[in-house]
């Protein structure tokens, strides 16, 4: 059977069962594939048969475009050839810098049709973290915006520019694309294995992962994506996310399109719940994906004034508060369904529709997926680390670490993929998150490297050492706080506070500054290893009594 074909029976065998988890489960296969590409074998196809809205974007002052399926068909052959005029070829790795512009859905349709490789990237890095994406991500390409082109000025290397917006030096314009042909002609087939996107992850070393997915793993891997959500053809999903984290493709690409639904994006300067509700209301969409930041903003609002016409609610990112499910189920009649999965994976657990939601539970395992919890001996245990068993390898499933055979050896060299999260099992198969296996956290729904933060802090000639932990915040979830020795010379007071503070901000991208800052003297084991549990342990005590410890400097105390 061909590609799209066997992609097209799985996909419609879950609209079947979007309802009946059980039969689902039991029934879904993983479709078989030598060649894949989806942009050309299955997204192209869509816009032959249907002029169907598959973009619609909205700005806060009002402003909107739309693109059909088939005008996206168009525009992304014109992006291809632009691109290939150029010189990007097959293999290519593209870094794409993009907001939630035209341009974005545009560049990543083409790339795949070309077989470049993608490497979505965060508008918030710096100069020094893009330094790192171009050497270890080898990248030959760069799109991105002309407010962004300055980060580029300082960096080292040899790669093709491309801009959006206005013109700058030494950059093609991506505007010239309308002199392209709007016919595309593939140089080859695209085969399942081939690789498709490099995500930059937060790792416990000094530097990110950088996960990589093939033409199978990702856009046919998200069917399970697609499921959990619930979403059918003609809907309109609006997935609150920034472009260049694994959870805008999951939801602002793959999974909608997947479903011939169609992709509502509302942007913005900086996100207010109550204009957003209003857009929601008055565009009538039908699905919304968000992280629980963002729907413990939404409870702050008369949600029951607003008449939506919603029907699916997701959340994803970190467990969502019971009482926040309440207050929509009050408002609304509508149940939030908890997902989970990573950037090395698409959707592996949820609550899909029309099951019961137990509160605090993620779910149960996507169809496809066979999960496993392992307990510390190794053994199949009903809490342990959630795991993913190897001989039924699912495609949605990452191929490995780029360039780090050791750490995708660790990762997936045994029986199981480990995803360092533990969680327990009820006896219905519901799973509950319990927590990281190792010391990264959640801020907002960013994930947090504290090995990353610290090795910043210890260049400030003030600090001798430090551990960062996550310190509880009614909004966030968590901020990053850090617990630093001084060097010899500076005193534990606000002006060395607000140095550190400023340090943070020059150097690392804004979800990952330090908010929080205690001088404290590291708890330790014998080894001479930090004890970052302990240091947990303290913020979750002062958080219970609603006091801040002794000595701790808060960022917003000191911006002035």
């Amino acid at each position: 059977m061909a590609g799209v074909e066997a992609f097209l029976k799985a996909r419609d065998f879950l609209f079947t069962h979007r309802t009946d988890y059980d039969a689902a489960f039991a029934g879904f296969r993983w479709p078989e594939m030598q060649t894949f590409n989806w942009a050309l074998d299955y997204f192209d196809t869509i816009g032959e048969r249907r002029d169907q809205l598959a973009l619609w974007i909205v700005d806060e002052g009002g402003d909107e475009e739309k693109f059909t399926f088939q005008e996206l068909t168009r525009l992304s052959n014109q992006t291809a050839n632009f691109l290939r005029g150029l010189g990007v070829r097959r293999g290519d790795r593209v870094l794409v810098m993009l907001n939630n512009v035209p341009a974005l859905w545009q560049t990543m349709l083409a790339c795949i049709k070309l077989g470049a490789v993608l490497v979505p990237t965060s508008t918030l890095m710096t100069s020094d973290e893009l330094q790192d994406r171009l050497t270890r991500g080898n990248i030959r390409a760069v799109v991105t915006e002309t407010s962004f082109t300055q980060r580029f000025q300082d960096t080292q290397g040899e790669f093709l520019k491309v801009v959006v917006g206005d013109p700058v030096a030494g950059w093609e314009d991506f505007h010239d694309i309308q002199q392209a042909d709007v016919q595309f002609s593939p140089d080859g087939l695209t085969f399942r294995d081939d690789l498709l996107l490099l995500y930059f992850t937060s790792g416990t070393t000094s530097k990110p992962k950088l996960v990589a997915h093939t033409h199978q793993s990702y856009p046919v891997g998200h069917l399970s994506t697609l499921y959990w959500i619930g979403l059918r053809p003609g809907d309109l999903h609006l997935n609150i996310s920034s472009p260049g984290w694994a959870k805008h493709a999951w939801s602002n690409f793959f999974a909608p399109w997947n479903a011939e639904a169609t992709v509502f994006v509302y942007t913005y300067q900086r996100f207010n719940a109550q204009k957003a509700l209003s857009v929601i209301a008055e565009k009538k969409v039908s699905s919304v994906c968000a992280p629980p930041t963002v729907w413990r903003m939404f409870i702050q609002q008369p949600l029951a004034n607003y008449q939506v016409s919603l029907r699916e609610l997701v959340s994803a990112g970190e467990p969502l508060n019971p009482e926040v499910i309440q207050q929509v189920q009050s408002a609304w009649g509508l149940t939030i369904r908890d997902g989970f999965g990573q950037t090395e994976t698409t959707a592996k657990v949820g609550n899909s529709p029309g099951q019961k939601v137990k509160e605090g539970s993620m779910g149960r395992p996507m169809p496809g997926f066979p999960l496993a919890l392992i307990d510390p001996e190794g053994n199949e245990a009903s809490e342990g680390e959630l795991s993913i068993r190897l001989a039924e390898k699912p495609t949605g499933l990452m191929r490995g670490y780029e360039d780090d055979p050791e750490r995708t050896i660790k990762a997936m060299g045994g029986a199981y993929y480990h995803t360092g999260d533990v969680v327990s099992r009820d006896e219905e198969g519901y799973l509950t998150y319990v927590g990281r296996a190792d010391d990264i956290f959640k801020a907002s729904d960013y994930r947090i490297s504290p090995f990353e933060l610290e090795s910043c802090l210890i260049e400030h000639p003030a600090v001798v050492e430090a551990a960062v932990v996550p310190s509880p915040d009614p909004v966030r979830l968590a901020v990053p706080k850090a617990y630093v020795i001084l060097a010899e010379g500076y005193e534990p007071n606000a002006e060395t506070a607000r140095s550190i503070f400023a340090h943070s901000r020059k150097s690392l991208a804004s979800f990952k500054h330090i908010r929080r800052l205690q001088f404290y003297e590291l708890p330790k084991t014998t080894s001479g290893k930090i004890r970052r549990v302990e240091l947990r342990g303290l913020e979750e005590e002062a958080h219970k009594k609603g006091e801040r410890q002794p000595g701790e400097f808060w960022e917003e105390d000191l911006k002035s």
